[in-house]
């Protein structure tokens, strides 16, 4: 079965050893999973004895584990936001990867008496970080769209373009530096290798033009369009067929990598409406493959070099780790970027992967490079990758023993990154007796934004600048930063805060609030979330679940109940020329009832605003019946804000606008309108004076509708 199905085999080798090895070692030695992918790779490489599956069809399901990778981080960043980083990204990643290139080679050449051209090529490969690790280790720390993140993942884009270019590069290399090896062809002039150079740079250029002007229009479009058609099914198939098919047609017509094509097509399809759901389709998928990236780089691992060779895979190891990072470290913290981002550069880009094993590989069929160079980039790798998560762990601690010890360290974490610090004119109540909101999306905003509203004194804390613009744009204090550190929850004033809601149950979300209970140990804590996720298995007082979708069922309930017994349409239209239609109907009939009114008795005129003010006042009806719904709307007052939830559900989210109702016809039916809106007014006043009452918000729906209906009885003997 194994020789006569390869491909079958190998899925089923691979996924099932990375499932045994990944949970030993985050169950039994407190590491990260992909620890354990790499050891599964080795066990199932052709180096180790056992299961043995194919490492070329490996390699080639994890290249499609990297676009779909890459075609997520786009579908995230938008090309202002890969825009505003060049200023480091650029210069960054050039200079980086030409000290990781500088150093390698002479280490090789002097220390291991490899030929120049064999010690560059072996430099150059160490300068490559890999994709899929620094993507993982930044989203698994909801680092990925935060201002680091962005320069990370600029950085990235840059290392990839010249990657292309270097490969486009060796064999003119080859010919110049090694003219006798086999792989080198016939020695090229200095025009014929700056024709090659400027080539690559216009394929490059001419493929980003056309995602940039054609492939803008057409993917969302094309996206748009399948998803009306209500089939799951077609979607995923267009979004893998997207993010697969514009890499390959990238790699084989424009000759740039799989990634990069990836992650353009990702990027001009964040222009679509359903980019978010685009980027949940393939999440799973993403996550597969990446475990199969991870394998397929253990089986390439030959472990006898480290008994053969153990000085130079230190040297190797050591370039990785510390060369390079603190090479990327000092350059970022030259360009005065603040003391953290230059510590996530550096920890984020110590280590190698996909592109050192192309780069390597091509070496080897030109004859720059021998098996042995082949297993010290390899072994460079694997030790790399596994050692990477705990150097994200010390970043920490690091920070703490710079600014402890020098005075540079302490100046460099004084600087500021935008959203990072709440403005010195933030309001006082803000600061002191405040509610903090921390998560991300759509529900934090709308969150934030209706608490805000309601006069509540909020803090918003989110790791994506995306957001927090948002935010800031609705007023709204917010803070940018890692809600897994202290430091985070210090600038968001936690320690005053009397509530922190959660808008997360994951495992992530158990670190998020040990960090802020580290700062504020008494601060109750309420998960506001689809399930309870983690939250069951642990033991944390103060500590209660919000269950979003109760709330958002009963929320639409008594806002359904509140509109029918209004009498008017609920939420808004939605075909734009509904609504523009809508609009212009009640424009004429106000215009037509000014002009019958015209000449009339005191009397008439009065209706008339008694008229007018029904008609104005349909959305104040179904607020007047909603506001008592609101459980922070004294927040100030109450020892647990969320005690009556189960009485008084679910107002967190905003409320939403209730659109006015249809105008009706201007003369006609002017005088049955005039006589049922005369009670109108006196109604939304007793509602008025219920919810000015805090001392019974519980009863204050009630009292409204029981308002509401003896405002209808006396309208129905009326007429």
């Amino acid at each position: 079965m194994e020789h006569s199905l390869p491909l079958i085999s190998t899925i089923v080798i691979a996924f099932s050893l990375a499932l045994v090895f990944g949970f030993i070692a985050e169950r039994f030695f407190r590491s990260p999973a992909l620890v354990g992918y790499l050891l599964a790779g080795i066990a199932a490489g052709k180096y180790t004895p056992g299961l043995v599956a194919d490492a070329a069809l490996a390699s080639q399901l994890s290249e499609i584990g990297v676009m779909l990778l890459m075609f997520g981080v786009g579908l995230h960043f938008s090309l202002k936001d890969l825009w505003s980083v060049k200023g480091i990204a650029v210069p960054g990643a050039v200079l980086q990867m030409t000290i990781a290139t500088v150093m390698g080679a002479c280490f090789a050449h002097w220390f291991f008496d490899r030929h120049w051209a064999e010690a560059i090529v072996l430099g150059v490969s160490l300068s490559c970080a890999s994709t899929v690790v620094l993507l993982k280790a930044l989203d698994v720390r909801g680092k990925l769209t935060s201002p680091d993140g962005r320069i990370a993942v600029g950085w990235l884009v840059v290392e990839d373009i010249a990657t292309v270019v270097i490969l486009v590069l060796l064999p003119p290399f080859a010919s110049l530096m090694m003219p006798g090896t086999p792989g080198a062809g016939a020695r090229l002039a200095n025009a014929d290798i700056f024709w090659l150079i400027g080539q690559t740079l216009f394929n490059a250029a001419l493929f980003v033009v056309i995602m940039l002007v054609v492939g803008r229009k057409v993917l969302p479009w094309a996206m748009g369009q399948v998803a009306r058609t209500g089939s799951r099914e077609l979607f995923t198939l267009f979004v893998l067929a997207a993010a697969v098919g514009v890499a390959y047609g990238a790699a084989e017509v424009f000759h740039v990598s799989f990634a990069l094509g990836a992650f353009f097509a990702g990027m001009v399809m964040r222009e679509s409406r359903f980019a978010h759901r685009a980027a949940q389709e393939s999440l799973p998928l993403q996550d597969a493959f990446a475990v199969l990236f991870f394998v397929g780089v253990g089986m390439l691992f030959d472990w006898h070099i480290l008994l053969e060779s153990p000085l130079e895979v230190l040297t190797v190891l050591i370039i990785i780790l510390f060369g390079k990072s603190i090479g990327a470290f000092f350059l970022v913290y030259a360009m005065r970027y603040p003391l953290h981002t230059a510590l996530t550069a550096a920890v984020a880009l110590a280590q190698i992967g996909e592109f050192s094993f192309i780069l390597i590989g091509q070496a080897v069929e030109l004859g720059l490079a021998d098996m042995s160079m082949v297993n010290l980039v390899v072994a460079g790798a694997i030790l790399s990758i596994a050692l990477n998560p705990f150097f994200f762990g010390a970043e920490p601690r690091i920070s703490r023993w710079l600014t402890s010890r020098f005075a540079w360290a302490r100046r460099a974490a004084m600087r500021q990154a935008p959203f990072e610090q709440l403005p010195a004119d933030t309001e006082a109540e803000k600061l002191q007796g405040q509610a903090v909101v921390a998560g991300s999306g759509p529900l934090l905003d709308r969150l934030a934004a209706s608490l805000e509203e309601s006069s509540i004194p909020v803090v918003a804390v989110c790791s994506d600048e995306a957001d927090a613009k948002a935010l800031a744009d609705s007023k709204v204090s917010v803070v940018v930063g890692d809600p897994s550190t202290e430091e985070t929850w210090i600038h968001a004033h936690l320690h005053n805060a009397k509530l922190l809601v959660l808008l997360d149950s994951g495992a992530e979300s158990l670190r998020i609030a040990e960090a802020a209970r580290r700062v504020s140990p008494d601060l109750p804590i309420v998960v506001a979330a689809t399930s309870r996720g983690i939250w069951p298995e642990v033991k944390m007082e103060k500590v209660t679940f919000l269950s979003t979708v109760e709330a958002s069922a009963r929320l639409i309930s008594a806002q359904t109940a509140a509109a029918m017994r209004a009498g008017i349409t609920l939420g808004n239209p939605v075909c734009k020329g509904a609504a523009e239609a809508a609009a212009q109907a009640a424009e004429q009939a106000h215009a037509a009832e000014a002009d019958a009114g015209d000449g009339a008795n005191d009397e008439s005129q009065a209706d008339h605003g008694a008229e007018a003010s029904t008609k104005g006042s349909a959305k104040s009806k179904l607020f007047g019946a909603m506001k008592g719904f609101n459980p922070l709307g004294s927040l100030k007052g109450m020892k647990n804000p969320f005690a009556r939830m189960k009485d008084a559900p679910a107002a967190e989210a905003s409320q939403p606008e209730a659109a006015p109702a249809p105008a009706a016809p201007a003369a006609p039916a002017a005088p049955e309108v005039r006589e049922e809106a005369k009670p109108a007014p006196a109604a939304e006043s007793e509602a008025a004076e219920v919810r000015e009452d805090p001392a019974k918000p519980e009863e204050a729906p009630q009292t409204e509708v029981k308002a509401e209906g003896e405002a209808e009885a006396k309208t129905d003997a009326k007429s």
